[in-house]
């Protein structure tokens, strides 16, 4: 995977952020999901350097990233934390300014990002989601069923950390066909390897579930403080058609809220889109950024 991407780990201040880049062109981040890692851009990323540089990057506690034990307050696991990871990490490769991807947990990292650091996100895409504070303020009980995992991962610790860790591969792997409405064998061999190789690691168990306990108290506090900014730069939210996000939530009015320059798009397929439609999402994703330069 990721033939002729140069593999680099790079010292970001608190952890070490294991990430591939390829390319020329305007540069683009592109951040994964939960629970995978930069193996979910692996058909995705090298349609998209025809034309630009890509960066790949395993978001703290996941992949090939360090995976710091989480602190009282998850403060380390903020959304905040690892946007900053993710500038730090493009301004080490010489990207002070750049358009950036988030799918899923990506998303919300992105989402941030955009919040925090205005000058250096040139445009920000968001694939199916919607922001964090309106997936908690806004649920009802069959979206609190469907994303059960949002309450069971801030669980105090060691409690999911020890039920996931029986058998990682039986819990994750439900977590892939559950919420994408698609069997394993949907999903490319060699990507769905490097998912397992990196989700058996009880540092990553440990990790994410401290990513989601963050999401579910100090994310949200940043989040409640900045309900009042709209975002400036270019946003695309895009989602799958057939997915559950886009029956669960009005993906469109929701970020309409929070944008000011907002664009939105379908593809097919449900949440697993950018690895199920790697094409048509990277299509996309290259009609938008083009867009900017006209």
């Amino acid at each position: 995977m990721f033939e002729g991407f140069e593999r680099r780990k790079i010292e970001v201040g608190g952890a070490t952020i294991n990430c591939v880049f390829a390319g020329e062109g305007d540069p683009v981040l592109l951040l994964h999901g939960y629970p995978q890692n930069l193996s979910e851009w692996a058909k995705l990323a090298p349609l998209l350097a025809h034309g630009h540089t890509v960066v790949c990057a395993d978001l703290r506690g996941y992949g090939d990233s360090s995976k710091p034990v989480g602190v009282p307050d998850h403060s380390n696991y903020s959304f905040r934390a690892m946007a900053a990871d993710q500038v730090a990490v493009m301004r080490a490769l010489g990207h002070e300014r750049f358009h950036v991807v988030g799918h899923d947990r990506g998303g919300r990292v992105s989402h941030r990002m955009a919040l925090d650091w205005p000058a250096q996100v040139r445009s920000l895409s968001v694939l199916d989601l919607v922001p964090t504070h309106a997936l908690y303020n806004q649920t009802n009980r069959r979206l609190a069923a469907t994303y059960w995992q949002w309450y069971f991962l801030p669980l105090p610790t060691p409690f999911p950390e020890r039920l996931i860790g029986a058998d990682p591969d039986y819990y994750f792997e439900n977590c892939l066909v559950s919420v994408g409405g698609r069997g394993l064998d949907s999903f490319d061999a060699d990507m769905l390897a490097e998912y397992r190789r990196c989700w058996r690691d009880p540092a990553m168990i440990h990790a994410s579930c401290c990513d989601y306990r963050a999401g579910a108290s100090i994310d949200l506090a940043h989040d409640e403080a900045d309900l009042h900014i709209k975002l400036d730069c270019p946003v695309f939210a895009l989602w799958g058609a057939d997915g559950l996000m886009c029956q669960l939530m009005d993906i469109e009015a929701v970020w309409a809220a929070r944008c000011a320059n907002l664009r939105v798009d379908q593809v097919p397929g449900g949440h697993w889109f950018p690895e199920l439609a790697a094409a048509q999402t990277a299509a996309k994703l290259r009609a938008f950024f083009d867009s900017q330069n006209t």
